[in-house]
């Protein structure tokens, strides 16, 4: 079976490159400054957020426009990805009616064509880094553990809302939802040192989310190695979730046509 999954990813891989090149084309048609909105759209919300939580919350926290956009760049991944899989399957009901087409291949390349738009962010995160005067450390270069475990994170939760949403598509409004509180419930625009809850701190923490911005952030920012339970925390539960969601999407696909 593994075998034969193989062959027919090498068979469809053109198909995956065009689906991925369409996404791109697709999210940036009529847009005057195209691809660079992928750098101005996080400095423009890393602007607004450092205003009003730096002045109005006096949060103190050090270079805190980068630890903001460092949030960005992994949460509005996470966040865009996510939702463009979930309707991945129903935006492509017309060809899947049509033709035999491998149906993992529309939500892997919607995880991809969002994995390439992550490190557009990447440049606009170094180029703050550069006017602020941070310091760089050669550890900047290891901040890519965290960003292939947030993909992989990623790609599971894309295959689960994928299956499921194509039944139930109240799942669609419902993770918006979802998104809007999620956002609070790892570290992203705040410091974690702000929870005075000893309970609610420890639930935080085990928010895999939660874990990539600490090792992303002490790789970018603070030239410091993620402690064991940071790492284990991130990484497991990304496999684990990666491993359902495949389970789940093979398990769901032979019933995707009678709901499209």
């Amino acid at each position: 079976m593994f075998q034969s999954t193989i062959a027919n990813f090498r068979k469809f891989k053109p198909l995956l490159y065009e689906l991925v090149s369409r996404d791109i084309k697709n999210k940036y048609r009529r847009s005057v400054l195209g691809v660079l909105w992928t750098i101005l759209n996080p400095l423009l919300m890393m602007t607004i957020l450092s205003i009003v939580f730096s002045n109005i919350f006096r949060f103190e926290v050090q270079y805190y426009p980068v630890y903001i956009l460092c949030g960005q760049v992994l949460y509005n991944f996470f966040s865009d990805s996510t939702q463009a899989a979930m309707n991945s399957i129903i935006y492509s009901a017309p060809l899947l009616k049509k033709v035999y087409v491998p149906k993992y291949m529309f939500t892997l390349s919607r995880i991809m064509s969002c994995s390439i738009n992550i490190f557009a962010a990447f440049a606009a995160l170094l180029i703050v880094m550069v006017v602020m005067r941070v310091p760089l450390h050669f550890t900047m270069f290891l901040s890519i553990i965290p960003i292939l475990i947030m993909i992989v994170f990623a790609l599971g939760t894309g295959f689960i809302l994928a299956a499921v949403s194509v039944k139930y598509r109240d799942i669609v409004h419902l993770y918006s939802v979802f998104l809007t509180g999620f956002i609070y419930l790892a570290p992203v625009i705040y410091p974690l040192s702000i929870i005075s809850n000893p309970t609610l701190q420890f639930i935080i923490k085990l928010n895999p989310v939660t874990n990539m911005l600490a090792m992303f952030r002490g790789f970018v920012i603070y030239n410091t190695m993620p402690d064991l339970f940071t790492v284990l925390m991130a990484v497991i539960p990304s496999i684990v979730i990666l491993a359902l969601g495949l389970w789940v999407f093979y398990r769901k696909q032979d019933e995707f046509i009678l709901f499209l």
